[in-house]
């Protein structure tokens, strides 16, 4: 197969949405026969419009060995095709949209952290729902930093939603909102007495934080760092869910970034108290792969979200 794209300006490639759904299921799920079973069409069946694909195009899109992963089944050209045929079924459905033509279930991957799935991220698919129940989402929960190597790394997620420490330079952020940090504590701890509170005065203390890798612990021990001390965790976990009821339980102390609707601590059995100094605040968004041209649905749902921030 020559390595060269066929057609010309004038008269480009034959493309069929077929058999570009073909390859984009097959890159989703490595797998000619999961992805033949997601179209509801045979495993030659696929072969063929893959092909056919190929030829029209003059590329070899994916390797044909036996027991490759996902990571290695699409060749380089493959990998520099994939957005574009994503883009390609995009634009197609929304052709079709417009005349009213029904597409069936469209799909949109979402990589996203535990805080933000919990309290924000609900809300925001419970509107989308109405507003656009043709459209299937799929959420993975990740780390910060988890999400943005999923989206850098797996073509089939749209977008990422998370709060990164420094994002990467090969994503584009798109800020949400920021949330503040607060001391949580049980409501007979001694701290829970005061007014405003001091991080020395939370240094002697066993204090419960995010895990390794997430923005907000680092975010917590530059804090303490910057005001040479020292803090003293006791417990690590992933979610904020987990730390406060730690704290109901009488296990420590946390600071946590707090939403201004006081969703996070609500009927919870813990005192929240602010704090004297400053943490950098925590900043959550929308990230996305740097230059890539979004469409459809994914599209759809960014503006979205984007305009109920915004409103809000």
């Amino acid at each position: 197969m020559h390595d060269a794209w066929v057609g010309t300006p004038d008269r480009p490639p034959s493309l069929t949405t077929d058999q570009v759904a073909a390859f984009v299921e097959l890159a989703r799920h490595g797998q000619i026969r999961r992805a033949s079973s997601g179209l509801g069409i045979t495993e030659q069946g696929l072969r063929s419009r893959l092909i056919a694909l190929e030829a029209q195009l003059g590329v070899e899109l994916y390797r044909k060995g036996r027991g490759l992963s996902r990571g290695t089944l699409l060749t380089e050209r493959g990998s520099r095709f994939l957005p574009h045929a994503v883009a390609f079924l995009e634009g197609a459905r929304s052709l079709c949209r417009e005349f009213d033509i029904d597409v069936g279930r469209q799909e949109i991957h979402i990589a996203a952290s535990q805080y933000l799935i919990r309290y924000v991220l609900i809300d925001v698919l419970k509107a989308f729902r109405i507003h656009a129940p043709d459209i299937h989402v799929r959420i993975s929960t990740m780390s910060e930093r988890e999400v943005e190597q999923a989206l850098l790394n797996d073509r089939n997620v749209s977008f990422g939603l998370a709060a990164p420490y420094e994002p990467s330079p090969d994503v584009d952020y798109d800020e949400l909102f920021s949330m503040s940090w607060s001391l949580i504590c049980p409501p007979r701890h001694p701290l829970a007495g005061k007014r405003r509170v001091r991080l020395a005065e939370i240094a002697p203390l066993p204090i419960i934080l995010y895990e390794r890798g997430s923005t907000g612990r680092q975010h917590v021990l530059d804090a303490f760092y910057e005001r040479d001390l020292s803090a003293r965790v006791s417990l690590e976990t992933t979610s904020t869910e987990t730390i406060v009821s730690m704290v109901e339980a009488g296990l420590g102390v946390s600071i946590v970034p707090l939403l201004s609707s006081g969703a996070v601590t609500r009927g919870r059995r813990v005192a929240v108290r602010p704090l004297v100094d400053s943490i950098r605040p925590i900043h959550s968004g929308m990230l996305t792969r740097r230059g890539e041209a979004l469409a459809g649905a994914t599209a759809r749902l960014i503006e979205f979200t984007r305009t109920r921030f915004v409103r809000g």
